[in-house]
């Protein structure tokens, strides 16, 4: 049982890199997406209409 759990010692290290790593370049998806014209035109005419709604 010792030598089970002493194995297993970085594995929550590592888990928590790759959830990282992955989080990371979902951002900088994001980015790139947001960064086209097209979205940011859609965006900016959300905003705009939610705000002159009231």
């Amino acid at each position: 049982m010792l030598r089970r759990v002493a194995g297993e010692r970085g594995a929550a290290t590592a888990e928590y890199a790759v959830a990282t790593m992955a989080a990371v370049g979902f951002a900088g998806l994001l980015i790139v997406i947001l960064r086209g014209d097209e979205v940011r035109g859609i965006l900016t005419e959300l905003v705009r209409n939610a705000l002159t709604v009231g």
